[in-house]
């Protein structure tokens, strides 16, 4: 294939499935629904007919193409400037046919310029919102000691035993209550499991794997740790998921990574709490109607 070949191939895919959509575009579009020409600063990538097309539409083009896993080739970059001379060209003959003065087309276009002007307007805010968030972040920064404090408390509120459980939830209380009934009889919980409304269970007997009480709500952390190895509850217990069969297999001395292992990732959740903290106390500080 050669790659002449290889660019028009390409810039037929562009014509067909590409839609400018970046700020670029919008930013250099006047007001008027139909009027294309750029603003004075604009570069010109090529004219076609005299009209100029700017190189902020081909950039538009290429980070489109480049979100979606092309690579930055002038390959790509021949491809785009014929999409976009094709564009022109197409645009130059629906003028001529007087589609631009249709007012339906007019009322399009013009709600496809707005929308575009809102997503640059979208872009701009994230763009200084995220360098305001950074210099916020700089200037308040989660010290060693704050870290410290975090990862002690999470071992507290862990504890120093983890428990291997499996569980059945159902709806109904009734319905938990028989599953108790058919377990004294003698059936497996692995099997009574396939009526649990855990998709992340159900399948695998109900098993929950290895974890601390403190990764349950309260009823089920409760009703676990009062077990023994080998038993089950024996009376439904109640949560805010529905009512639950609880069965203990094991339980072992609970392995804490170290304070530098889990730091990067406490550090994070930290500088995320208190981004949460800054907007709440903005939020009920504004007035918002």
């Amino acid at each position: 294939m050669s790659h002449l070949h290889k660019i028009t191939q390409l810039a037929a895919a562009l014509l067909i499935g590409a839609s400018i959509s970046l700020a670029a575009v919008a930013a250099d579009r006047k007001p008027s629904a139909t009027d294309r020409k750029p603003s004075a600063a604009a570069k010109a990538l090529v004219k076609v007919n005299g009209v100029t097309v700017p190189q902020t539409f081909a950039d538009a083009l290429v980070n489109e193409q480049k979100a979606m896993g092309a690579q930055d080739t002038p390959e790509l970059r021949d491809a785009v400037r014929e999409e976009l001379i094709r564009r022109e060209l197409l645009m130059q003959e629906a003028k001529k046919a007087g589609i631009d003065k249709k007012p339906e087309v007019v009322a399009q276009a013009e709600a496809a310029r707005q929308a575009l002007v809102a997503q640059a307007e979208v872009a701009k805010q994230t763009v200084l919102i995220r360098t305001y968030v950074q210099q916020y972040v700089e200037q308040h920064p989660i010290t060693d000691a704050q870290l410290r404090a975090s990862y002690e408390r999470i071992k507290t509120q862990a504890g120093d035993t983890e428990y291997k459980a499996r569980h059945i939830l159902v709806k109904d209380r009734a319905d938990a209550q028989a599953i108790i009934d058919k377990l004294k009889g003698g059936e497996k919980f692995e099997d009574l499991a396939k009526q649990s409304t855990d998709p992340g269970s159900k399948d695998n007997g109900g098993d929950l794997g290895w974890a601390a009480p403190a990764k349950y709500v309260k009823p089920f952390a409760d009703a676990l740790a009062a077990l023994k190895k080998g038993e089950y509850t024996e009376a439904p217990v109640e949560s805010q998921f529905g009512h639950h069969v609880i069965l203990l297999e094991d339980t072992r001395p609970m392995s804490f990574p170290p304070f530098e292992e889990v730091k990067p990732r406490l550090e994070q959740q930290a500088k995320a709490q208190e981004l949460i903290r800054l907007v709440d106390d903005l939020r009920a500080k504004a007035k918002i109607e």
